[in-house]
């Protein structure tokens, strides 16, 4: 199993890229080589209830410098976007703590296709996870009872634009989180790289997407872009085969983006 200081080691080469026009509240800072793993990151990282086939595919998905670029701690509000079987509500559950609170929200779009109970539920549904709420409606609907710190998406963002999911409105759904986070709050974005220029072009076939037009989006919300994550790059990904090729699979070249509201807007 990797260890806790080798994923510290790889959190410390986090590209932060600071693009603010506003002054907004300052970054989530990096990681120092060699320090401890917060207790609150190493208590839901080693979660007993988080199964065995999440925690191998931990390797691969880093969720450690991932909870760290995202700047998440104790007590947020934070919502996970399109969270399939749950693997990161778990983690942000643990993590926020009981102070906290996470939305898992489900597509009404996928959940009105599968005709079944959503995934996720298996998470909301646990007493272990108290501090869970799966909420299901389409996704131009998206909001939460409360303001949050953190929107966050992994793997999905692409899927605003298949056929399968409509395609929805996506420059509305960016505005919806927008409105839904607090002044300072962030946008959290990891996808599978497309090619450059290649818009949406691979978003069906491939299920990746150009992360220069990920950027574009987002930022037209009103966000201001506010750093990059390098730890899920993969050289080794040629970006021309599906997400799901057995060549591929799991190993994927990832783009992981994080865009803040600005401190001064109002909604």
């Amino acid at each position: 199993m990797t260890s806790r200081a080798s994923w510290l080691a790889l959190a410390a080469v986090l590209t932060l890229t600071a693009a603010c026009a506003t002054t907004p509240p300052p970054p989530p800072p990096p990681v120092e080589s060699g320090a401890p793993v917060p207790v609150w990151l190493d208590a839901a990282l080693t979660d007993p209830g988080r199964p065995a086939a999440d925690m191998a595919r931990d390797a691969a998905r880093r969720p450690a410098e991932t909870l760290l670029f995202a700047g998440i701690r104790p007590g947020m509000k934070v919502a996970d976007l399109i969270p399939g079987g749950g693997y990161f509500t778990r983690i942000f559950s643990k993590a926020v703590g009981p102070r906290g609170r996470v939305y898992a929200y489900v597509p009404g779009e996928f959940a009105a296709q599968a005709k079944r109970e959503p995934a996720v539920a298996a998470v909301t549904n646990d007493p272990a996870y108290a501090n869970t709420r799966m909420m299901v409606d389409t996704m131009p609907r998206f909001t939460a009872p409360e303001k949050l710190d953190v929107v966050f998406t992994a793997q999905n963002y692409h899927d605003l634009h298949t056929q399968r999911m409509g395609p929805v409105d996506v420059a509305r759904v960016n505005k919806a989180v927008f409105a839904a986070l607090k002044p300072g709050g962030l946008y959290i974005v990891i996808d599978h790289t497309a090619k450059a220029g290649t818009g949406l072009s691979a978003v069906d076939d491939f299920h990746r997407i150009d992360p220069a037009l990920v950027r574009r989006e987002i930022e037209a919300a009103g966000f201001v872009f506010d750093g990059q994550g390098d730890f899920l790059r993969d050289p080794k990904d040629r970006l021309n085969v599906s997400v799901f090729d057995k060549s591929i699979r799991g190993e994927t070249d990832q783009f992981v983006y994080r865009f803040r509201k600005p401190g001064r807007a109002r909604r």
